[in-house]
Parts: C-alpha cells; sequence; structure tokens
C-alpha cells in the first residue's frame, strides 16, 4: 500500500510541474490587452520556466545540467512551484494558487518523509 502512495507522490510531482507550466502560460496569456504581449509572455514564460527546470532541477536532478541538491534544491523548487501559484494569483485565480500551493506543501512534506528526495 505504502508503494502506490509514494507512486501516487511522484506522479502528483509530475502533474504540479505541469501545472506550473500551464499557470505561467494562463498568466502570461491574461497579462495584457495587447496580443503581442500576451504572446510573449505566454509562451516566452513557460519557455523560461522549462529552461530553469532542465538546467537545475529536471529529473530531480539526476537529468539536469547542473543538479542541484540540498538546501539550493529545496529552493530551486520553491521559486518553482511558487512561480507557478504566483502566477495563477498574478492572473487572478486565487482560490486555486491557494490549493496549487497547497498541493505542493503536502508533495514536499511527503517527498521529505519517504525518502523520495
Amino acid at each position: 500500500m505504502l508503494a502506490i502512495a509514494k507512486g501516487a507522490n511522484a506522479a502528483l510531482m509530475f502533474f504540479l510541474e505541469l501545472g506550473v507550466l500551464a499557470s505561467v502560460a494562463y498568466w502570461g496569456f491574461t497579462v495584457s490587452p495587447n496580443w503581442a504581449v500576451k504572446l510573449l509572455a505566454g509562451l516566452g514564460g513557460p519557455a523560461l520556466f522549462i529552461a530553469a527546470w532542465a538546467l537545475f532541477g529536471a529529473g530531480g536532478g539526476a537529468n539536469a545540467t547542473f543538479p542541484l541538491t540540498g538546501l539550493a534544491r529545496a529552493a530551486l523548487e520553491i521559486v518553482w512551484f511558487g512561480g507557478g501559484a504566483l502566477a495563477l494569483y498574478a492572473a487572478g485565480a486565487a482560490a486555486p494558487a491557494a490549493v496549487f500551493a497547497a498541493a505542493f506543501v503536502l508533495n514536499a512534506i511527503l517527498r521529505i518523509v519517504w525518502k523520495q528526495v
């Protein structure tokens, strides 16, 4: 049963990662009435997040170009997932932002307790 819960927590982490990208894209497409700005922010924002994750956090650090561990990894995750929650909040979706942040905190605690980090 614990193995299933750990697998579900790993899946949650993956879906949270996708949620960050969707949140930043959503924010980008709502940031301005100007279509050029919407396209730049809506596509460029997620592209910057993807680049940061690929460089420092992909695959728990195993697939990253410059893998981070310890406090540096924790800071990356807080900035990454916090950025997703803040993007939702900035786009006017306060309740989904709170749910997203709570899901990340729960996921992070369980990954620490179950040594999935």
